[in-house]
């Protein structure tokens, strides 16, 4: 998060993360949880026989989204979980430029409503994220901000791979960072929006992976609310020199995020 700035008003464009999205086991749960967190609301809004998708709400502008997994989901095993979207100008064409780089498809590209058009696509080193083409929305209308979405991390078995992969479907570049673990922040022009490493063995049986940061006042304060509610303390809050002071947490329904007091800005 070396180039994290504090922000009201996101700057969309190609190649950045635009959403992020929780689907759930419980969403009654999770929105008392992260409530207790962030001080989310929420906005539900009916999807017909889809069922409810509820607009995640920070100071009356929009956060993410969340939803209750559905009979299927669950019978397919997959388990609650927060999603990151990436910003394309075409989700038919970056689906196709995925699946040539060595991606592969979980869900074709489809139409979300006037909202816009979405596919998700796992990467070849196994994790998921999805594209989306803003039609009638353009996505989080806050960003960097206490509260809201601040980053975006990759887990990964192969760092050149996966590398390699990104940087041809969005065009970032990278930078490897000096330090015990290399660190390597993606850029989407010009400006880091994501960080990468790699899994070791060390590490333990850890799952390739895109995982969420919000920015929180207090990272310490943030952790003692998650046990307090039931959630899980993944990692503890640790420093990261001249970066902030972080903690990797779980909701009451397993999925994973974390949290991050960004450092005061180098004059």
């Amino acid at each position: 998060m070396t180039e994290a700035r504090m922000q009201e008003l996101p700057t969309q464009k190609p190649g950045s993360f635009c959403w992020v999205e929780l689907g759930t086991t419980n969403a009654g749960t999770a929105k008392n949880f992260y409530t207790q967190l962030f001080g989310w609301d929420y906005h539900d809004e009916s999807m017909g026989p889809a069922g409810i998708y509820t607009i995640i709400k920070l100071n009356g502008k929009d956060v993410g989204g969340l939803y209750q997994l559905s009979n299927d989901m669950l019978q397919q095993g997959m388990p609650s979980h927060w999603l990151s979207y990436v910003y394309v100008d075409n989700a038919d064409d970056a689906t196709a430029q995925a699946i040539s780089a060595g991606g592969s498809v979980i869900k074709e590209p489809f139409d979300v409503g006037p909202n816009g058009r979405m596919a998700i696509i796992k990467d070849p080193t196994g994790p998921v994220f999805a594209v989306w083409q803003p039609k009638g929305h353009q996505g989080v209308g806050v960003y960097r901000a206490i509260g809201a979405l601040c980053w975006n991390e990759l887990g990964t078995s192969d760092t050149q791979k996966a590398g390699d992969f990104y940087s041809m479907l969005f065009g970032w570049s990278r930078e490897v960072l000096p330090g015990p673990m290399e660190y390597t922040v993606f850029k989407n022009a010009g400006e880091g929006i994501a960080g990468m490493y790699e899994i070791t063995p060390l590490m333990g049986p850890i799952p390739p992976h895109w995982m969420p940061y919000f920015a929180v006042n207090d990272c310490d304060e943030t952790v003692q609310k998650t046990t307090d509610n039931e959630g899980t303390v993944i990692r503890p809050a640790e420093d990261i020199p001249n970066i902030g002071r972080f903690a990797i947490l779980q909701d009451p329904a397993s999925a994973v995020f974390a949290v991050i007091k960004p450092a005061p800005a180098q004059a």
